[in-house]
Formats: structure tokens, sequence, C-alpha cells
């Protein structure tokens, strides 16, 4: 009764084959790829792996992505099946103006933390970060309604635009400083305190529209670059989409 869950992002493809479609279950392999690298899956890592009775996915990568991806899990038996964001599922409602349009990875990662929250304690409204090639931050209230979010560049992109339309400047390879005193510092520090203010933002927000402290998670491939420079309490999750497809697979894959 082994499950594949996929998390295809602009750069990478992470997969992780659970014991079961269900949260806690025991994780038996797991991996990831570059994009341009997908293709030798079915060749290579996922040559030896029992074969999955369900799969759950998430991309924001393309249908040409999806294809190959396809193409590589030809080797099983299994129907894949990819999560589009709807008005509702696993306790999380859909604030968005057109649903549907929501990014995937953004509402997978959201039904994680809500149940990564209640997991923890009682119901409190939540701030969701997502650092990757895009910053995404989203804010959801304490019954569990998204109420919206910010999308911003990530560091990557951030620094490109620079080089690009700066005459003189460098993607640097810099620290963040409170008080750059070098053109690399001072770059790597604007995009990271830029960062950092959005998330702050949106605390602020959501203090003030639910009236509660919120729980803030954080997660992506460059969550821990950010970490050592966030002014508030956050908790790091590495795998925040993982738990949330497993959350939504156990609605629908029923034993």
């Amino acid at each position: 009764m082994s499950f594949l869950a996929i998390d295809i992002g602009n750069t990478r493809l992470k997969w992780s084959l659970y014991e079961a479609p269900r949260p806690g279950a025991t994780l038996l392999a797991h991996g990831a790829e570059f994009l341009e690298n997908i293709d030798k899956l079915a060749d290579g890592p996922w040559a030896g792996l029992a074969a999955p009775k369900q799969m759950l996915g998430c991309i924001v990568a393309g249908d040409a992505v999806k294809r190959r991806v396809h193409e590589q899990m030809e080797l099983w038996e299994v129907a894949p099946q990819w999560v589009v964001a709807s008005a509702a599922e696993a306790g999380l409602v859909n604030g968005y103006d057109h649903p549907t349009r929501l990014g995937a990875d953004r509402w997978v990662a959201m039904v994680g933390a809500r149940h990564r929250m209640l997991a923890q304690g009682p119901e409190r409204p939540m701030v969701v970060v997502m650092v990757g090639t895009a910053v995404t931050v989203e804010a959801i209230d304490a019954q569990g309604k998204f109420l919206g979010g910010l999308i911003l560049p990530g560091h990557g992109i951030m620094l490109r635009a620079l080089e690009s339309g700066t005459a003189g400047l460098h993607v640097p390879t810099g620290e963040v400083r409170e008080f750059p005193t070098n053109t690399s510092d001072a770059l790597t520090s604007g995009g990271t305190y830029a960062i950092a203010g959005a998330v702050e933002r949106m605390v602020q927000h959501v203090r003030q529209h639910c009236g509660a402290e919120p729980a803030c998670f954080m997660t992506g491939g460059a969550g821990w670059k950010m970490a050592p420079s966030m002014s508030v309490p956050f908790e790091l999750v590495d795998n925040l989409i993982f738990d949330g497809l497993l959350e939504m697979a156990a609605g629908r894959f029923k034993p």
C-alpha cells in the first residue's frame, strides 16, 4: 500500500515514498533531482523501488515537465494524480478570488502547516512562508481560512534583476550585515531584509486582523538562509509540502 509523493518546483523534483497515504506514515525512500535530470529517474533512483499503489504530486513547473515525469512513472502501474487548488480541502478554506488559480505548492504547504499547528496545540492564525525561486507569504486565520498572500522574488531573481538592470553590479557572494560596507554585502543584505520585512509585515496584518499572535512556519530550499535574519518567532520545516500531500492523500485514498 505504498504511496509516492512528488513536489516539483521551478528548479528541482523532490520525491518521497511512504508505507501508506496518511500522516505519520513511515518514510521508505526519498530523493531529489534537478529538472534537467528527470529523465534518469526510471533507470536510476526509482528502478529499485517497490511499485507504489498511489501517487499524489504538486507541480509548478508546467505541463512539459509533468509529461516527462509521467514517462518515468510508466515502470509502475499507478495513476498519477496532481493537486489543483480548490475551494476547500483537508480542513483549509480557500479565500482566493479564483480558488483554482492559487499555486498548488502554496495550497499544499498551507494544508501541511495547518495540521502541524493543530498537532501542537489549539487553533491559532498562521503565517506560512516558502523561500525558493520565488517567495510566498500566506495568511490563514484560526478557523483555517486562507486570507491572502504575498509573492515576491527570491534571492536569485532579485540579484539577477539588479545585475541586468544596473551597470557595474554583479551577482555577489556577500554576507548579511546590519550595516554593509561593500557592494556584495549590500546586495545580499538588501535581498534578505526585503524578504524578512515582507514576513514581518504579514505577521502584523494577521495579528491585527485576527486579534491573536500567529504561528509562523517557514519552508523551502532557501529557508535556512533566511533563518538567522528573521525578527519574528518561526518554525523552520523541511518538508511542509510533503506534510500537506500526506494530509490530502489520507482524504483522497480511502483504505
